[in-house]
């Protein structure tokens, strides 16, 4: 993997004096070549809008965009690439299905369940539909610093009758736990429960299959997983999508307008209003090539692999809280320094070229539930290597030294 470095150019540079340690592909990931050239390429040869035009660079781009939603359907396995809409990203694919569904099938009284490890992206625009249509929210625990889901209570929380929705990510962004979305979203079948999983840090991250998940509804972003920023994904059964209303209006998602009504296209073009974000849809396409060219299993077994190398390190120093599962995480290793705010340890690893995040992480009803403000967060990539790992350590006994731990 410590090979593939090279297809990074932001990699090769210094911070402050010192090689870059990038440590933080759970905010954004670093961009390939392959990424940036397709981009440049497009802009340069094929720039036009989509779908409107009969001119041959129109006719090129439309290619271009209506190919990268047929890679996405392979990428994901969908049935069909009419299950696949092009969004900013996963935020605004969650606020498409709770502004859509979720507007058109829930009311007072009806109950959506959630997870206490929700990025905020998967809390908050719920809490909006609920206080608009009178549904509740109801939540799974997490069951402390192991970061686990306890699901000794699943069976009967979803036995009630007025559940309607679960909704639920795939790996969390602050503990790094991987949670078991085939076995949950068999749960909430057998009770013809709709499921939507955020996949934001799982896609790019590891093999990613709608049919084997079983999910009604899967979000992504293309920027977590070597991609341009403001494109993403949204998958929804075909089915549902043929059901749901538009969630936009305007250009392109229209089949007639007259002055006082209008009819829509079949889907994904009915979720789609406006000029899309073509550009980058073939960035994305790139990105997707590229990863599939290393190998989805291989990516994980790498996150796993280098995340419980670092969870290794950082255990043996003195004064150190870390959160989330000892073993089978994901990329991510969120931890605490005694004595040592989160936010300085970030600063003060940047200026020795380590980039770390450090916060809430968008995660505030987890940090509640754990009992603290923030955490450091240490997030890994296949470009990242066991010698950056090495390096962090080496940075964080500084700080401690600094702050007289």
């Amino acid at each position: 993997m410590e090979s593939l470095r090279k297809d990074f150019p932001i990699l090769d540079q210094q911070v402050h004096g010192h090689p870059l340690v990038y440590l933080d592909n759970a905010a954004t990931s670093q961009k390939p070549r392959a990424v940036i050239e397709a981009l440049s390429r497009f802009y340069e040869n094929d720039n036009a809008n989509v779908h409107r035009g009969i001119h041959e660079l129109s006719r090129r781009a439309t290619e271009a965009f209506e190919g990268a939603r047929d890679r996405v359907a392979k990428f994901i396995n969908a049935r069909a690439s009419s299950e696949i809409i092009f969004t900013r990203g996963t935020t605004e694919g969650i606020n498409l299905v709770a502004n859509t569904w979720g507007v058109k099938n829930l009311k007072a009284g009806d109950t959506i369940v959630l997870t206490e490890m929700e990025h905020h992206s998967n809390i908050v625009p719920w809490q909006l539909l609920a206080a608009r249509c009178g549904a509740k929210l109801a939540y799974l625990p997490v069951t402390g610093d192991d970061g686990l889901l306890d699901l000794s209570g699943l069976d009967g929380l979803l036995h009630d009758q007025s559940v309607k929705l679960f909704a639920f990510t795939h790996v969390s962004n602050t503990l790094g736990t991987i949670n078991p979305v085939a076995e949950l979203c068999a749960k909430a079948r057998r009770r013809n429960i709709i499921t939507l999983v955020d996949a934001a840090q799982s896609a790019g991250h590891r093999p990613v299959d709608v049919q084997e998940i079983g999910c009604d509804f899967l979000a992504f972003s293309g920027h977590k997983m070597c991609g341009p920023s403001g494109i993403g994904v949204l998958y929804g059964r075909h089915e549902l999508l043929g059901d749901m209303p538009p969630f936009q209006g305007g250009g392109d998602m229209i089949a007639n307008v007259d002055f006082f009504a209008s009819t829509w296209k079949d889907a994904p073009h009915k979720f789609e209003a406006g000029t899309p974000n073509f550009a980058d849809a073939v960035g994305l396409h790139a990105a997707m090539d590229y990863l599939a060219a290393i190998g989805l299993d291989k990516i994980a077994r790498h996150d796993q692999e280098l995340s419980a190398y670092a969870y290794e390190r950082l255990s043996r120093l003195r004064g150190i809280r870390l959160f989330g599962p000892k073993k089978e995480r994901s990329g991510v290793v969120s931890f605490l320094l005694n004595n040592v705010h989160a936010h300085d340890v970030v600063t003060v690893a940047d200026q020795r070229g380590v980039a770390l995040r450090g916060g809430h992480h968008c995660n505030q009803p987890l940090m509640k539930k754990l009992g603290v403000e923030s955490t450091a967060r240490a997030s890994f990539y296949f470009y990242n290597t066991a010698g950056e790992v090495d390096r962090l350590i080496e940075v964080l006994t500084e700080i401690q030294k600094f702050f007289g731990e």
